[in-house]
């Protein structure tokens, strides 16, 4: 691997410096599959050796296994706690959503215990179109409001898949109330509905995380899982650009992550990773876009062939983000 390391991009106004790749720890609750510890700690210590610092889980995750292996897994590093960004979530659990302001505060301790952190980087509200949006201004973000002043979490965040829940959201609190959105599935081949919105985040001073630059799955050889809630069409639609690629031997993980990071208005791509193998391709991927660029001439076929299914997503049903 070369010594070359990865961008950092600011994140909003926060004053924080996010590698633009980011650690997307959803897999090591094996929600994706099997993934032993030793596997989870060794993605970890390699992404951050290669300079990825901003980490994101959430206690949904694998019923929270996700937190306790990523927390083990940091710890494991030795190194100052200021090296890294930790970023979890609150409002979903295994049992369900509550955004009540007495759940989301019994959740921080719950999660800083299983992290083994004095405090996280980012509390996120998750997933937050399955609950009520004004229940999300009038109570949960005060209450996390409380958990930033007290010192248990430096910033609060926001996330969900349907690009409206963002600005009811950010136009009924005060400014600074939110620091930070994280939206999946918006910023990728098919889909770049996430970019109308970037000009105002910028306003509202607000980072953006963008995560599922594969789209959960359907820009991969392997294909999206059983449950993915596309269309039948939008998943012929990028079968056949994942069969395009494969004719020319190139990879369309690869590129589909790069057009993601071309766009420096976005501070991180999330991605899920649970091996050193997945650590590395997708680390090369990001350096060589910086060093030599990414594949125009693949990537504006894939894009012919996607045409037809541009920014079309799904409704948001129950599933994994």
């Amino acid at each position: 691997m070369a010594a070359q390391t990865l961008q950092l991009r600011p994140l909003g106004n926060t004053g924080l410096k996010v590698s633009s790749l980011g650690f997307g720890a959803s897999p090591l609750g094996k929600v994706f599959g099997d993934v032993s510890e030793q596997d989870a700690f060794a993605a970890v210590r390699e992404a951050f050796r290669l300079g990825v610092n901003f980490f994101d889980t959430s206690p949904y995750y694998g019923g929270t296994l996700s937190e306790k292996v990523l927390g083990k897994a940091l710890k494991a590093l030795g190194v100052p706690r200021d090296q890294y960004i930790v970023s979890t979530k609150c409002g979903r659990y295994k049992e369900g959503f509550d955004f009540s302001a007495e759940r989301v505060t019994r959740s921080i301790d719950e999660s800083l215990e299983r992290l083994q952190l004095d405090y996280v980087d980012m509390l996120q509200c998750h997933d937050i179109e399955f609950g009520s949006l004004d229940q999300i201004v009038n109570e949960t973000l005060p209450a996390l409001l409380k958990l930033k002043q007290a010192g248990k979490i430096r910033f609060i965040g926001i996330t969900g898949l349907p690009l409206g829940i963002f600005t009811y959201v950010l136009d009924r609190v005060p400014p600074g109330t939110v620091d930070v959105i994280l939206s999946y599935c918006h910023y990728s081949v098919n889909d770049s509905t996430l970019e109308d919105l970037l000009p105002y985040l910028k306003s509202k001073g607000v980072g953006v995380i963008s995560a599922s630059p594969l789209s959960m799955g359907l820009l991969t050889e392997a294909g999206g899982p059983e449950w993915h809630p596309a269309s039948s069409e939008l998943k012929a639609a990028c079968r056949a650009a994942v069969d395009h690629c494969k004719e020319r031997g190139k990879n369309i993980s690869k590129l589909a992550l790069q057009y993601s990071l071309a766009n420096k208005d976005i501070s991180t791509i999330l991605v899920g990773m649970k091996s050193v193998k997945e650590v590395e391709e997708n680390i090369t991927a990001a350096l060589e876009l910086a060093t030599v660029g990414m594949d125009e001439e693949t990537l504006s076929e894939i894009t012919d062939i996607l045409k037809p299914v541009k920014n079309q997503t799904w409704p948001s049903g129950i599933q994994q983000s």
